[in-house]
């Protein structure tokens, strides 16, 4: 299964609703199941730093099936997934990175944020992830 286009912009439409309801600009970007960019926005004034973490976000979740914030924790010095971030070309380690499901709880992709705290990052990530 995969994520479709029309898919991916409700989720960017709910993530963004979210954003501006706490008072963020967020970039969003949703991959699909093979980690390929599906759908991407970058609300006004948002980082230009976060454009690419927002997209490695994205990424990471789906190549693991799991919530950057988990990662991050696998990856702490003394952790058995020590030193991941550098796999991949590049990972991202903490949280705004979700998967996404399908009614059937299939992971169809996945959606990453980045423009705020790690904290408002995985709440509009979340957001955007149950839109579907």
């Amino acid at each position: 299964m995969n994520i479709t286009l029309k898919q991916a912009e409700k989720i960017i439409a709910v993530a963004k609703e979210k954003s501006i309801e706490i008072d963020t600009k967020m970039n969003i970007a949703v991959v699909d199941a093979g980690a390929n960019l599906v759908a991407f926005a970058r609300m006004d004034g948002a980082w230009l730093g976060s454009l690419d973490i927002s997209i490695k976000k994205a990424k990471t979740a789906r190549y693991f099936d799991m919530n950057t914030g988990i990662i991050g924790e696998l990856s702490q010095p003394g952790g058995p997934l020590f030193n991941i971030e550098h796999s991949n070309n590049g990972l991202i380690t903490f949280p705004g990175g979700v998967p996404i499901k399908n009614a059937a709880g299939e992971i169809i992709g996945a959606i990453g944020v980045s423009g705020s705290s790690v904290e408002n990052d995985h709440t509009v990530a979340e957001a955007g992830a149950l839109a579907i």
